[in-house]
């Protein structure tokens, strides 16, 4: 699993160089219909929230932030594989958006989802994994509680 956590950041770090030296800031480039490549910056924490806050609170935030999900996955029995995969993932993305910031100030963003009347906020790769790491760890609780009731009837 810590190879899976050094290579999410390593895979997210160079695409976020790529992006930051080859993309124009602030310009909508189409990928495919809904899907464009639009480089941005992410002052705060997800969605922009607490970007009032200064560098060092909001690394420490996210730092708090993967050391629990750390915890959580020390605590985590071996055998749940999906959980551990998730929280590999979660702790990759978490520590790439940390680099960004230590480095950058801001997290790089360059994923749109869009259409005419419509945008989700912009995103990127180290986000994606959180978000699907977040995705498997719940898909490996339902999967525990349906084990869990099937060995009770």
């Amino acid at each position: 699993m810590l190879a899976m956590v050094t290579s999410t950041v390593a895979f997210d770090q160079v695409v976020k160089w790529l992006v930051e030296t080859r993309l124009p800031f602030n310009e909508l480039i189409p990928v495919v219909p809904m899907l464009a490549l639009y480089r941005t910056w992410n002052e705060g924490i997800a969605f922009s929230l607490l970007k009032s806050l200064p560098d060092v609170a909001l690394l420490g935030v996210t730092a708090l932030v993967a050391v629990f999900v750390v915890i959580l996955w020390w605590r985590t029995p071996p055998e749940r594989s999906i959980a551990h995969l998730g929280y590999a993932l979660i702790i990759g993305g978490a520590i790439g958006n940390l680099i960004d910031r230590a480095v950058y100030g801001h997290v790089v963003d360059y994923i749109l989802f869009y259409t005419e009347n419509w945008s989700f906020a912009v995103f990127n790769l180290a986000d994606s994994f959180i978000s699907v790491g977040a995705g498997l760890i719940v898909l490996d609780e339902v999967i525990a509680t349906v084990r869990e009731r099937k060995t009770r009837a």
